[in-house]
């Protein structure tokens, strides 16, 4: 039976230019290896499907939190998605983990590419959901920085009414963490959300990718995630029904078979296109 202990823990990773980094993770299950990436709305984004995936797959999820979410410190010379993918990089190497599929939604899925082109050894395959970071000529991604959580809300999800927020109804804590994780999106992905030249390197990507993407998602449309998998050589590109920006939140028990047949596979799934 797939474990339902979880460990919260914090690991340091050393890195040349920036030194010592606290990296606060948790630390699920048992069996294959995935590390699940966050996006910008914060680790409570994936922390529901990391459970899920988890407790019903012979699977050990770590789930890290990137550093200055969630309450966490966030080093100034830690200011770029390819440091946070270095960071992930030496923290694979400090868990000593193997074989590991990494699976990122929006940022998260833009730092998991970054990974895969650091061209660690310890990964195996990538899963980039709905991913930012690539400039896509006439399929720009949304401006979030100049958007209302309630226009995030209606851009980001199918069925937006179940998950929209009002930040002025929320305690100060809450609203003050907000805040913190907003400051740190800016900080690693800048207002642009993305890096003009990471499309052009994607051509290097030697490793098995999967790109999900929901049909609703209007922060990166269709075609931008379309765009995604014809940059990496072999990439197959799959289209979810009936949900948007963060199928993990809105339609987990439709991203976690798909999650969990590419990575137990170890080879690129015959997976339908659309």
């Amino acid at each position: 039976m797939p474990s339902t202990e979880t460990l919260t823990s914090t690991q340091n990773v050393n890195l040349a230019n920036t030194g010592t980094v606290e990296v606060t993770l948790t630390d699920h299950g048992q069996g294959r290896n995935l590390l699940l990436l966050h996006g910008g709305g914060g680790p409570q984004t994936v922390a529901g499907f990391a459970d899920l995936l988890a407790g019903t797959r012979e699977a050990r999820v770590i789930t890290p939190i990137h550093p200055g979410f969630g309450g966490t410190v966030r080093p100034d010379t830690l200011a770029t998605i390819r440091d946070l993918a270095t960071l992930y990089v030496g923290l694979l190497d400090e868990l000593d983990l193997s074989d590991v599929t990494v699976v990122g939604n929006s940022i998260g899925g833009w730092t998991a590419a970054e990974i895969a082109l650091a061209g660690s050894e310890r990964v195996s395959s990538i899963v980039l959901v709905d991913a930012a970071g690539i400039e896509v000529p006439g399929h720009p991604a949304a401006d979030f920085f100049s958007l209302t959580m309630d226009q995030v809300a209606q851009r980001a999800y199918f069925n937006p009414d179940k998950f929209r927020i009002d930040p002025t109804t929320l305690p100060p804590a809450a609203q003050a963490a907000m805040a913190a994780n907003r400051a740190a999106l800016a900080a690693y992905a800048g207002t642009s959300m993305s890096d003009p030249g990471l499309l052009a390197r994607l051509a290097e990507l030697a490793l098995p990718v999967l790109v999900v993407w929901g049909e609703a998602d209007q922060m990166m449309d269709q075609e931008y995630g379309r765009a995604y998998a014809a940059a990496i050589p072999g990439a197959q590109f799959l289209l979810l029904r009936g949900t948007g920006h963060l199928p993990q939140m809105e339609t987990p028990e439709q991203l976690l078979p798909v999650v969990w047949d590419f990575a137990a596979s170890s080879k690129m799934p015959d997976l339908p296109s659309f």
